[in-house]
């Protein structure tokens, strides 16, 4: 079904421009679909009731006794209790009837009727009477206020006749409006009638925004208002902060209740933990519960940390403490006997040591050149201080090697050489022991006679 307001000539929808509530009932917010309107009925057995909507989503009954011919959408002259009203058609046909039977509301003789299909004077005179709508609604809050009433007055709409005005206000208790009826009633001409709504049909007449993002559902398409309990924010899981619970009405949102029945089929197979799971390791309480993946997450009282359990093992767990038993963990019935650690890394303990023993010793043999450094060396010249027929002893000695080495065939020459010559360097040690011992002649093969040549 589409919109009413038809198209321009270059093909794009003209629209009302009314947000929403259109005036054709092609685009209104509380529009339905008519799904029978394809098939076809006998004219003669067609329910003669139709389903006519006013301001702000307001919707009654009404015969159409004269059988005219209906189009959802359509502008019609109605009766009301003094004069007429204008209004559109929303719906006809079997839909009504099936309507009324939900709404329990009886096909007697206390139904209106429609009088006409609304002409162009008819619409323009309603349209000039919808005018004095708000600057009736600002100047009744004004005498509200001078009154010192506790109400709020939330909206008025005036008879397409001009003739009479009716104010939708709330309050908590009951309010005495006595005198502000006489005031408006002279102030106005008209015939004033108060009805009071609750905050949720407050709510649905001046529309808004939700949290979600869309248009209110109690001004777009829900017309039946069900008791919202903080219990099915309990069973959602979700947390009680009243901020976040409440729409813009200040009660309690109506989309609670509208996934209330999914989780509570869910909730059939969760068990009820009234107390906390007896284990080895201490109590474990309930933290969290994850409904349709069927995860419950318990926590120790000194340790932040959570654990998941499914939940057949929180109902083993259960059983188990319902017959005096604990379990070693949450996880587990019985801790599994670890093998000593010795016999798992025997192995690695076995090369440890050999690399161990190794690097000990490479440590000692270290540590033994560091304190002989002159190991293998050798003697320096400061040997010289050793007793005087030592000092003897090797000269003679060097002499010897001085004359076996004379033919080039000892490698270890160069080494005589140096140590003759180190030992012929003065050394004070002689001339103070020349006395006692006299050097002997570093010769042994030359005479020691002078005159005898060599």
């Amino acid at each position: 079904m589409g919109c009413a307001c038809g198209t321009k000539k270059d093909g794009k929808v003209a629209g009302c421009n009314n947000n929403g509530a259109c005036g054709t009932g092609g685009c209104n917010k509380m529009n339905v679909f008519d799904w029978l309107s394809n098939m076809e009925m006998p004219v003669e057995d067609k329910f003669d009731v139709a389903e006519i909507r006013f301001k702000n989503g307001r919707k009654d009954f009404y015969r159409n006794k004269d059988r005219i011919q209906l189009t959802t959408g359509d502008a019609v002259v109605v009766e009301a209790q003094s004069g007429h009203h204008i209004g559109y058609v929303s719906m006809q046909g079997e839909l009504v009837r099936l309507q009324m039977q939900k709404k329990k509301v009886a096909n007697d003789d206390e139904i209106k009727k429609i009088y006409r299909i609304a002409n162009q004077r008819d619409l323009e005179k309603f349209e000039e009477t919808k005018k004095r709508e708000n600057p009736t609604l600002y100047r009744t809050r004004e005498v509200i206020k001078h009154y010192k009433l506790d109400m709020k007055l939330s909206d008025v709409e005036y008879q397409a006749d001009n003739t009479k005005a009716t104010f939708f206000y709330s309050a908590e208790e009951r309010v005495d409006f006595r005198e502000l009826i006489k005031q408006l009633a002279a102030e106005f001409k008209v015939r004033v009638e108060m009805r009071q709504i609750s905050l949720r049909q407050e709510a649905g007449r001046i529309g808004g925004i939700g949290v979600c993002g869309r248009e209110l559902c109690c001004s777009t398409w829900l017309s039946d208002f069900k008791n919202v309990a903080t219990s099915a924010a309990r069973y959602q899981n979700l947390s009680l902060n009243p901020s976040k619970l409440s729409g813009q009405c200040g009660r309690l949102k109506c989309c609670l209740n509208y996934e209330l029945e999914t989780y509570m089929d869910a909730l059939r197979f969760i068990p009820e933990v009234d107390r906390p799971l007896l284990t080895e390791q201490g109590e474990a309480r309930l933290q969290k519960t994850d409904i349709f993946r069927k995860i419950m997450w318990f926590g120790y009282k000194e340790d932040n940390n959570w654990y998941p359990l499914n939940v057949d093992r929180v109902n083993e767990i259960l059983r188990l403490n319902a017959e005096g038993k604990k379990p070693a963990t949450l996880q587990l019935n019985q801790e599994e006997v670890k093998a000593p650690i010795a016999m798992l890394n025997s192995d690695l303990e076995s090369m440890d040591k050999k690399f161990k023993k190794s690097g000990q010793q490479k440590k000692n043999k270290n540590r033994n050149k560091n304190q002989n450094p002159n190991r293998n060396q050798n003697p320096q010249p400061n040997q010289n201080q050793q007793r005087p027929n030592q000092q003897n002893q090797n000269q003679n000695r060097g002499g010897q090697n001085a004359g076996q080495n004379r033919g080039g065939q000892n490698p270890n020459q160069n080494r005589g050489g140096q140590n003759q010559q180190r030992q012929n360097r003065p050394n004070p040690n002689q001339n103070r022991d020349r006395r006692n011992n006299p050097p002997r002649n570093p010769n042994p093969n030359k005479d020691n006679n002078p005159g005898n040549p060599s």
